[in-house]
């Protein structure tokens, strides 16, 4: 069932995440809180969002998210970059600092396309690769609908 395969590879990414993260900590201490940490992932994953944008998806209130966001900012994970187009808005940017971890994902993360580039003839890359931005793309609907009822393709 796909959604046994789709549990499988989120876990082992999950699991080679936290391995890596951990083994940076062994040899210094970590400066960001378990809360924060998992604000940092979902901050990198709303891809520069506002800081309601951030506080709507998380389900949070907005003086909760102000309060993890200075703290992120203080302690140089996070800044705040002013939109061109309304200057009364900020987006959310990750530092080089955070960056720092992120790129341990995105190491393996170019180790796996390499290992399925191996594996399959190049026309079934690029089907796969199509496949999954459709997924991708419906898992963005579905986290943006209160209904949770995004269609894999509109």
């Amino acid at each position: 069932m796909l959604q046994n395969v789709f549990r499988s590879i989120y876990s082992k990414l999950q699991l080679h995440f936290y391995m890596q993260v951990f083994s940076v900590f062994e040899h210094r201490e970590a400066t960001l809180t378990t809360v924060e940490f998992f604000s940092m992932e979902a901050i990198n994953a709303l891809d520069h969002p506002t800081a309601a944008r951030f506080a709507k998806a998380m389900g949070i209130s907005a003086p909760n998210a102000a309060y993890r966001i200075s703290s992120l900012i203080k302690k140089g994970y996070l800044k705040k970059v002013r939109s061109t187009k309304d200057l009364r808005s900020y987006f959310l940017e990750p530092t080089e600092k955070y960056e720092h971890y992120n790129a341990i994902n995105e190491d393996y993360l170019r180790r796996l396309d390499d290992l399925v580039k191996e594996q399959f003839s190049e026309e079934e890359y690029n089907k796969l690769t199509e496949m999954l931005s459709v997924v991708d793309e419906a898992i963005l609907k579905d986290l943006e609908q209160p209904s949770g009822k995004a269609k894999l393709s509109d």
